[in-house]
């Protein structure tokens, strides 16, 4: 019933805005319904279906093959925490999917007696950045917890393709 009532308001505000009666338009009333369904929800949806802006800055990225030549090294190793559906890089805590309250909640309490400017890196790889739940909700919390020296693994296919299939070391 809502969604009628404000395809009805659409409805009278495009006949007001272009003084044109929809049936001069000569369109099909199924027609008429669809578009203005689709004016309501690209209107609506929008903050639904938009995805959160990047809440780290291009020099905050690191590359998966200077994580790796560092592992490798044994020199220098930053705190590497996965905030995924699983660890897979060597010496990674795993706190697990941060787009959960409870997991973020871990990950605050893991970092708390630490000094704001450990080098750390967060990493996830279940999908592509512009995708992932878990990325955002752990820089938010690195961000409220005052930390100054982190980077987000620069995964930006997934774990596998960016990590895996390079070559770079895994957990065993």
């Amino acid at each position: 019933m809502f969604i009628f009532s404000l395809l009805l308001k659409l409805k009278n505000i495009f006949e007001q805005l272009l003084s044109i009666p929809l049936e001069k338009l000569e369109m099909k009333p199924m027609k008429i319904i669809t578009l203005f369904a689709f004016l309501a929800l690209s209107i609506t949806g929008q903050k639904i279906w938009a995805q959160n802006p990047e809440n780290w800055t291009s020099k905050q990225l690191i590359e998966p093959a200077e994580l790796a030549q560092t592992i490798q090294s044994g020199k220098d190793i930053p705190l590497i925490v996965s905030v995924g559906p699983g660890a897979t890089i060597p010496n990674s805590i795993p706190i697990g999917m941060t787009k959960e309250k409870d997991n973020v909640d871990t990950l605050k309490s893991k970092l708390s007696g630490l000094a704001k400017d450990t080098k750390i890196v967060i990493y996830c790889g279940c999908c592509p950045f512009e995708h992932c739940p878990n990325v955002r909700p752990a820089i938010t919390a690195l961000k409220e917890m005052n930390f100054t020296n982190y980077r987000l693994l620069d995964l930006s296919h997934n774990i596998k393709t960016d990590w895996i299939d390079k070559g770079y070391p895994v957990i065993k």
